[in-house]
Formats: structure tokens, sequence, C-alpha cells
């Protein structure tokens, strides 16, 4: 059903930008029914007779029949609740139980659940496998693990998986908010490449058209199914969690994020660290990332709209910026930006000279319009008040986010552009 095999292959046979793109993933099945066939697959691709089956109980419900393939596997459970945020206390629970042993790992469901595991088979030089549930985010493949650690979230080096599988008949099954969410995560592409090639230009941090080109055009696609999104029905679900994961075969051949996120994750990122300490359990990813994209795609297109620009030092009230993030964030953002800032790198005539190329780049960007309208058929939250946050909230994680990610995008630059 998929060609992403046929993708990794190409990919494999070379690239213009010269790097050479690979990634660990060696077997991807999407199909109707193929729950049934799970223990058959795994075997096929060398996994130890001993099993760790991480799920929680909502994923391992949707995927029933699961546990029937494994019947020729030495199953041992780590079964959540429900698990929204992955910290890094749930890393160190999996890997406990992987550490010295023969064993593999098949995490059942999707994002938080799939994280740790990635994180801990990492770690542990396990095999690890990916049975998707929801068409619900685009991190399958990735090779990061975003982890909560002393209320700051990061992105940490992790492994992709060497096998994903989803069942279509359990995609299509999925509640609709979370293909909603998988939707609004998907859109954020657009930024992320769009922040990728600015820093490249700017800064020479590498970049590979290719994969933008390849980027682009699954999105462009996904855009035109977003009447689809919430409808019940296989054919549809299985082609939109086959272009979440083509986005994470990507990462995977940059192994960072640059190709599916950008400036609208960071201040999602921002958003969950400052409310988790207040308890509030975070939203769905994809619901506040696609807030934040509609959010930077207005703020991008309007700045493209100066044809000159006035380039200046950075000037940052730290202070500030440390009390945003409170005494646990802070030495994390300090560690970040401190003997130098991502700033540093970038030359402020140069800023100006390549202006005009700046908003060429900006100007590939999709319409916020058809963003939106896409948005709304696919049933995605679209405002601040939709997602549950106060406009402060929304405003402070705008202003600050940028700090902690030592990463160039256009929205870190703010304070460095004087509009003409």
């Amino acid at each position: 059903m998929t060609d992403i095999m046929n993708i990794i292959k190409d990919f494999r046979t070379g690239c213009p930008c010269g790097k050479e793109h690979e990634t660990t993933v060696r077997d991807v099945r999407i199909g109707s029914g193929i729950v049934t066939e799970v223990g058959r697959i795994l075997k096929e691709n060398g996994f130890t007779k001993k099993l760790l089956l991480v799920a929680d109980n909502n994923t391992l419900k949707a995927s029933e029949g699961i546990i029937d393939s494994l019947c020729d596997f030495d199953i041992e459970y780590k079964i959540y609740d429900e698990l929204r945020v992955a910290e890094m206390k749930h890393v160190e629970e999996i890997e406990a139980l992987i550490s010295g042993r023969e064993i593999s790992v098949l995490s059942v469901g999707t994002g938080s659940l799939n994280d740790p595991c990635r994180l801990a088979c990492a770690r542990q030089n396990k095999l690890f496998c990916i049975f998707g549930t929801a068409p619900s985010m685009d991190g399958f493949a990735s090779y990061s693990s975003p982890i909560v650690a002393n209320g700051f979230k990061a992105s940490y080096e992790a492994k992709s998986p060497e096998v994903i599988i989803a069942d279509t008949k359990i995609l299509a099954k999925a509640p609709s908010h979370l293909k909603s969410a998988g939707f609004g995560d998907m859109i954020a592409k657009y930024i992320g490449i769009c922040d990728w090639e600015i820093s490249h230009i700017l800064t020479g941090e590498y970049y590979c058209e290719k994969i933008s080109e390849y980027v682009r055009k699954t999105v462009d696609e996904l855009l035109s199914m977003a009447d689809r999104v919430t409808v019940e029905d296989e054919t549809a679900a299985g082609m939109i969690f086959d272009k979440l994961l083509k986005t994470g075969i990507f990462m995977s051949f940059t192994k960072n994020s640059r190709p599916a996120s950008g400036s609208e994750h960071i201040i999602a990122h921002l958003i969950e660290c400052l409310e988790l300490p207040h308890g509030i359990i975070p939203n769905f990813h994809g619901e506040d990332v696609g807030v934040c994209t509609l959010a930077m795609l207005k703020y991008y297109k309007d700045l493209a709209k100066y044809e000159s620009i006035t380039a200046v030092s950075e000037a940052v009230d730290w202070d500030k910026v440390y009390e945003v993030y409170g005494e646990e964030m802070a030495p994390d953002v300090r560690k970040l930006n401190t003997p130098s800032t991502i700033t540093d790198d970038v030359d402020l005539s140069d800023l100006e000279n390549k202006w005009q190329k700046i908003r060429e780049i900006i100007g590939k960007l999709p319409d916020y319009d058809r963003c939106y309208d896409a948005m709304k058929r696919a049933g995605c939250k679209t405002t601040i008040e939709e997602i549950g946050k106060s406009r402060e909230l929304f405003d402070t994680c705008v202003e600050y986010s940028p700090f902690m990610r030592r990463r160039l995008t256009l929205l870190r630059m703010q304070r460095m552009i004087k509009t003409n």
C-alpha cells in the first residue's frame, strides 16, 4: 500500500546534497487486518523471542488481536493507564526492563508511548517496532524523542524503529480528534522547511532541497484530502498515516527534526512546559501545533510584505527570559544560550542583503486562508480559544519560545529585524 521502501531505496542511491541518507527502518507494513500478522512480521525481521510490549489501556484495547498474533513470543508487558506526557522516568522504567537482556520492544500506540521506547531502545541497542493505532502525529520513524525532564521538554537523539506496522481498520476507527491532530501536525511542515532553508542561507546549516521538495509534495497531497480526514474510511486513514510516516522518514534521513518542525513546534513545546507544573495535561500535540502554525504563517507572510529591512544586533532581556522559564527550566535555557547564541552566527549585513531571498523562501508557503480552510474541513482546532489557552500565555510563548532551542528560525530573529 505504501511506496515508502521505494523512497528509502531512492535516497540511498545518492542525493544532490551530497549527504548519505540512511534510516534503520527496514520494513513498513500498512494494510487491512494486518494486526493478525504482527507476530509473523516481527519474526521475519529477526525480533527476539522475548518481547516487551508497551502500550496503554486505550491503545491495547484498540489493537484487538495483536496479542493472539504474538503466540510464538514470550511476552512481557508495560501497560500504562494513559500516557499523555513522555517523561524521563518512563524512559528509565523501560530501560530497566530491557537492560542486559536479549529482548526486543513493541510499542502499541503513538506519540508519547513511542518516544520513551525509542530512547530506551537506542540506549540499550534493542530492536524496536511501532504498531501505530492512530494517524495522529508524524514521529513514527523519527530519530529523536521529545522527553520532559525536570520540567524541560527537549529532543533527545534516539533511534528510528526497524519495523513500522499499521492496520487501516484500526486507523479508520481512531477518534476523529486524533486524526485532526495528525492533520494539524502535518500542516506545520511548511513552516519547518521554511525555517530550515532560511537558516541554511544565513548560517550555512546543512540543508537538503530534495528532502524539502518531498515534504512539500507530501503535505500538499494531504492538504487536498482535508474533507476525508475525520471520515471512518480505511483508504483515507491509510493514506494519511502513510503521509505522516513519510515525513518521519525524512527526519530520519537528516537525523533531526528540521524537515518537520520549526518555530511552531517550539512554541507548542513551551506552552506544554509552562503548564505542566500546574498539573495541566497537554492537549494532543497536533492540536497546539496546528494553531501555532497558523500564527506563524500569518507572521511570516506579513514580514515578507516588507521589501527591505534593517538588521540590528539582538537585544535580549535575559533576566526576563529566565523569569519566564522559571527555576527548573532556566538552567537548561542558559546552557543553550551561553557563551554564545545561535543568532551570533548571523551576519547583520548578510541578513539585509539576503532579505529578498528570504522573502522568496517565505513565498513558497501556502496562503494562510488556504491552510485555515483545510484545517477547518479536517476538524482541526484553529484558534487560541479552541485549544484552551489564554492570549497572554500564547503571546508569551511566541516571544520567548525561541530561546529553548539552539536552532535558527525566522521567529528567533524577531529582535534583529526592523521593518522599513
